[in-house]
């Protein structure tokens, strides 16, 4: 198939990219470079069956694809903080032109939703079925509101125009080819180790998440969109759940060194608790996660002490 990945220069496209194109798919990747890093795709410039188009979603484009994989948007809170109007834009209207496009091509299309549509939540674990505690007008609004808005417009158009839709809700993930500055807590954690720095905590360290290995995402997200009659949402991530100091103390364990730990207020809207249910994931796609955290932390860690040391 001819497939178009849009921000596939970023963590999770570059290894969505390396995927199809190792099923033997074509790969049109468009990036506008916000958070992207050709350095993630360099790898695959060679290859006479991979694309780079430098483009941004929010402006019309065309292509002739099979299939539409939509990751664009800055993920992490200082990304989508810097410029929130282009964030929600983003999302927004990159979610148009994707369906657009998919409506014109009959193309199947997918988008890459968020556990953060489910807001601050009251229901623990987060099913599919729970609708969200989400704050529309907090500083964390332009990402989490524009990811619902993304939803709202693609079941729209399914209903609608009869899109083929496809539609994960990402759960917190972590990998090699993570930027070491995206502010995200695994990131931040082992750079902050490995330069043998204090390690930042945010509240009293109690507040939980659930971390999914890239490969084990990936593997979702193409079970997902080549599983027929299953339009999502479906839960994506792991649902072992850890306390971000029970994080901490696996990070030092496995880098060593001296970092002490430091506490800071919470930030707005910041969830205290995230844990997918991926009851539905079982059922129907066969999918659960493999990879352990500590495994997981191991590859990841491998990855940063190249970065930091170079």
């Amino acid at each position: 198939m001819r497939i178009l990945i849009t921000g596939g220069t970023g963590f999770l496209g570059s290894h969505l990219c390396e995927r199809l194109l190792n099923e033997g798919h074509e790969v049109i990747c468009l990036d506008n470079f916000f958070t992207g890093r050709k350095a993630n795709i360099a790898h695959l410039l060679p290859n006479p069956y991979f694309e780079l188009v430098r483009h941004d979603v929010i402006d019309p484009f065309k292509f002739e694809v099979d299939q539409i994989y939509n990751l664009a948007c800055p993920a992490s809170p200082p990304h989508y903080q810097f410029n929130p109007i282009k964030t929600t834009k983003t999302s927004v209207m990159g979610a148009i032109n994707c369906l657009g496009l998919a409506k014109r091509v009959k193309a199947r299309v997918f988008q890459a939703s968020t556990s953060e549509v489910y807001g601050d939540p009251e229901v623990h674990p987060q099913p599919e079925s729970y609708k969200g505690s989400v704050n529309p007008i907090g500083i964390r609004a332009c990402y989490d509101e524009g990811k619902r808005c993304a939803e709202t417009l693609f079941f729209d158009y399914h209903r609608q125009n009869n899109v083929d839709i496809r539609v994960v809700r990402i759960f917190n993930t972590y990998g090699p080819r993570m930027l070491p500055d995206d502010g995200r807590v695994v990131s931040n954690f082992i750079v902050q180790a490995l330069k043998g720095e204090d390690i930042t905590i945010y509240g009293d360290g109690t507040q939980t998440r659930s971390f999914c290995y890239v490969d084990d995402l990936i593997e979702g997200f193409v079970r997902l969109m080549n599983t027929e009659g299953v339009t999502g949402p479906i839960n994506i991530g792991n649902p072992s759940e850890f306390t971000m100091l029970e994080l901490a103390e696996l990070v030092l364990k496995q880098v060593g060194g001296s970092s002490k730990l430091t506490f800071h207020p919470l930030p707005g809207d910041d969830p205290l608790q995230r844990q997918p249910d991926i009851t539905l994931a079982k059922e129907k796609l066969g999918w659960e996660p493999t990879v352990s955290l500590e495994q997981g932390l191991e590859k990841t860690i491998d990855y940063f002490r190249g970065v930091v040391n170079s």
